[in-house]
C-alpha cells in the first residue's frame, strides 16, 4: 500500500536526516544578482512595467530602468542580460495535484490526442499489455483515457480488460480522475459483484445485457472508486520517490515555482513536508489535505493542517469534492445534460457529497478557523456550497476564511455575483474550453451553457478574484495555456466558445500569478516583483502580452528563492 511505501520513505529520511540534508541542500543563492535590459511584468497593485531587478540574498531588492539596477552592480554580481526577454514571477500552480504528473513512473499514459496518441479501445488494451511486460508485478494501472475521444465513444468495460488478463488487477483511470474501470480480477479483490450496492456519492455501473442487470461492468464512478484506488497507489519508496522528481522536473521546466497538491490523500499529504524538508522537491507546494481522510480530526481539533507542513509545503486549506467531472457525466447540474445520459433526459449528474453533510462540514471548518476549498463543476453543487458557506459565515462570521470553489465550471452569473457578497473566490479551470469546449458544446452542455463555462469576466466585472489552472495531471503541466484559454478561449478545433468570456493578457496573467498566489495566502512573499519578497522569478523567451500565440514561448530560467534550479 502507499502507506507503507511513504512511511519506509520518511523512515529513511529521518534515520539519515541530517547527512541528507547536507548531502542534497540547496545550493545558496547569488550573493547578488541583477537582471537588465527586459521587460519586467512585476504583477504589482498597478501592473507596472520595468526594465530590470536586482536580487539580494535570494529577495528583491530594488525594481526600474536597467541604468538604476545598473548602478547596484559590484564585483561580486552577478549580471544576467536579458536582450529583451521577459521577466515575470514565477507560475504559482492554483490548483493541481502534484507530483500527479509524475505517475508515468508506475503507469501507462492512455491520453487520447491532442495529449496523447490512444484513439480506440484495441489501443488502450495494446498498450496496458507492453506496460504490464515490464512492470509485472501488482496491478496493472493505465492513466487518463478519455471515453468521448476512443473511436468506440464508450468506456472500456471489465470484458474488455480481461482480454488483457484475468487473472491480473487491472484498471484504468478516467481523464478526469473521478471514474475508473477494473477487470475482473480487480473487482473481485474489491468484493464488487452483483449484490454490492452502490455507496453514498457514487454509483457502481452495471451491465444492463446481463441476465438480472445487477453485474458491475467495470466503471465505478465517484465514491464508488475510494477503495480501489487504494490500491492503485499501492507503491515503492522508489515509485514515490521518482514520481515526486519527475514532477518537480516538469513543473520547473515550465516555469512553475509554487505547485498544488490539492485533495491529497493523508499518506503521501503526510509525506511532503519532510521530502521538501530534506530539498527533494525545489518548488514551493500549496498542499491542500482531502477532507474525507482528515476532516473530522480538523473539525474535532485533534488534528491542524500545519501539521502536515515543511520546508517549502505550507497548507491553506481543506479540500471537499462536492461533486464529479462534467465530462464523466458526474458534474451535478441544475438543469439536465444536453445529451441524455444512457437515455435519461433529465438526467442532471449527483452530489458526491450530499447537501446536510456539506454544510456540516463547512459549518465545523468554520467553526475551527479552517479555510475551505471545494470542488464543484455542476451550477448545482455550485449552488449548494454557496449556500454551506453563507449559513456557516452566519453562524461563525469570519471574513477572512476566503471560500475557494474550484474549477467553478458552470458558474452561473447570479452565482458569480453571491460569489461577490459572500467573499468567495473561484479557480477556474480555463483551460476546459480548449481540451474539452468542442465536446461541452455538442455532447454535454450544449452551446449556450457552453460558451459560459470558466466565466472569467463576469467574475472580472464583479470584482471577484479568480485563478487559472490545469489540474495536472488531467491536462498536462502548461502555464502558459492556462493564460491563453480565458484570453482565446478556442477549442481545439478553432472555434471560439464564449467571446464575451475573454479576458485580457494582463489579467489572465495575474490569475497564474499574484492572485493565484493570493488564493493560498502566500501573496505576502511571491506572486509579484516587489522590493521584500522572495525571489521566484521566470525568464520567459518572449513577451505574453505581444506574442502571437503565448504557448510557444519557451522558459528560459526559472529560480526559486534566487537559486537557478532550471536553465534551457
Amino acid at each position: 500500500m502507499l502507506k507503507r511505501a511513504l512511511i519506509a520513505l520518511l523512515a529513511v529520511l529521518i534515520v539519515t536526516g541530517i547527512y541528507l540534508s547536507r548531502l542534497v541542500s540547496d545550493p545558496e543563492p547569488p550573493h547578488h544578482q541583477v537582471f537588465l535590459n527586459g521587460e519586467v511584468l512585476t504583477m504589482d497593485a498597478t501592473n507596472s512595467i520595468a526594465e530590470a531587478v536586482s536580487v539580494r540574498g535570494g529577495r528583491i531588492e530594488s525594481v526600474g530602468t536597467s541604468a538604476d539596477i545598473r548602478a547596484l552592480i559590484d564585483e561580486q554580481t552577478e549580471v544576467v542580460d536579458l536582450s529583451g526577454r521577459t521577466l515575470i514571477p514565477g507560475f504559482v500552480d492554483a490548483h493541481g495535484h502534484f507530483p500527479g504528473s509524475g505517475q508515468t513512473a508506475f503507469t501507462v499514459d492512455l491520453n487520447s490526442p491532442p495529449i496523447g496518441d490512444t484513439e480506440s479501445i484495441p489501443e488502450l488494451l495494446e498498450k496496458l499489455r507492453q506496460f504490464g511486460k515490464k512492470k509485472t508485478d501488482g496491478w496493472l494501472i493505465g492513466s487518463n483515457y478519455d471515453d468521448t475521444l476512443l473511436a468506440e465513444k464508450r468506456h472500456p468495460t471489465r470484458d474488455d480488460l480481461d482480454k488483457v488478463s484475468a487473472t491480473r488487477p487491472i484498471a484504468v483511470v478516467h481523464v478526469s480522475g473521478h471514474l475508473m474501470v477494473l477487470n475482473s480480477a480487480a473487482l473481485e479483490e474489491m468484493h464488487i459483484d452483483e449484490t454490492t450496492p452502490d455507496p453514498e456519492g457514487g454509483h457502481i455501473v452495471r451491465d444492463l445485457n446481463s441476465p438480472d442487470k445487477r453485474r458491475p461492468n467495470g466503471v465505478l464512478e465517484e465514491t464508488a472508486t475510494h477503495h480501489a484506488r487504494e490500491k492503485t497507489l499501492d507503491l515503492s519508496a522508489r515509485d514515490v520517490w521518482q514520481m515526486t522528481k519527475l514532477a518537480s522536473d516538469e513543473y520547473l521546466k515550465h516555469g512553475v515555482t509554487t505547485a498544488s497538491s490539492g485533495g491529497m490523500p493523508k499518506a503521501l499529504a503526510s509525506l511532503l513536508g519532510p521530502m521538501s524538508e530534506y530539498n527533494q522537491i525545489p518548488v514551493r507546494v500549496a498542499l491542500f489535505p482531502w477532507f474525507n481522510e482528515v476532516g473530522e480530526q480538523l473539525i474535532s481539533g485533534e488534528v491542524t493542517l500545519d501539521q502536515f507542513e515543511g520546508g517549502r509545503v505550507v497548507v491553506p486549506r481543506v479540500k471537499i469534492i462536492a461533486d464529479g467531472s462534467i465530462q464523466g457525466f458526474t458534474g451535478y447540474l441544475s438543469q439536465p445534460y444536453h445529451r441524455p445520459y444512457k437515455g435519461d433526459d433529465e438526467y442532471r449528474g449527483y452530489p458526491a457529497v450530499l447537501r446536510d453533510a456539506l454544510f456540516e462540514q463547512v459549518e465545523g471548518l468554520y467553526k475551527q478557523r479552517v479555510q475551505v476549498a471545494i470542488h464543484g463543476n455542476g451550477d448545482a453543487s455550485i449552488e449548494d456550497a454557496l449556500d454551506a458557506i453563507e449559513a456557516a459565515s452566519k453562524k461563525f462570521p469570519w471574513p477572512e476564511a476566503r471560500p475557494l470553489i474550484i474549477h467553478a465550471q458552470m458558474t452561473r452569473k447570479d452565482q458569480i455575483l453571491r460569489m461577490a457578497e459572500l467573499g468567495v473566490t473561484p479557480s477556474f479551470f480555463a483551460a476546459h474550453t480548449y481540451f474539452w469546449g468542442d465536446r461541452h458544446a455538442g455532447i454535454f452542455m450544449g452551446p449556450e451553457r457552453a460558451a459560459n463555462m470558466s466565466p472569467a469576466k463576469w467574475a472580472q466585472d464583479a470584482g471577484v478574484r479568480f485563478s487559472s489552472h490545469m489540474d495536472t495531471p488531467v491536462t498536462p503541466m502548461r502555464p502558459l495555456q492556462a493564460v491563453w484559454s480565458p484570453v482565446e478561449r478556442k477549442t481545439k478545433t478553432g472555434v471560439v466558445l464564449g467571446p464575451d468570456q475573454r479576458i485580457d493578457r494582463m489579467s489572465a496573467l495575474r490569475a497564474v500569478t499574484i492572485d493565484a498566489a493570493w488564493q493560498v495566502f502566500m501573496d505576502d512573499e511571491i506572486g509579484s516583483i516587489e522590493p521584500g519578497k522572495i525571489a521566484d522569478l521566470v525568464v520567459l523567451s518572449g513577451s505574453p502580452l505581444t506574442a502571437a500565440d503565448m504557448r510557444e514561448l519557451k522558459v528560459d530560467m526559472t529560480i526559486i528563492d534566487g537559486v537557478t534550479h532550471f536553465q534551457r
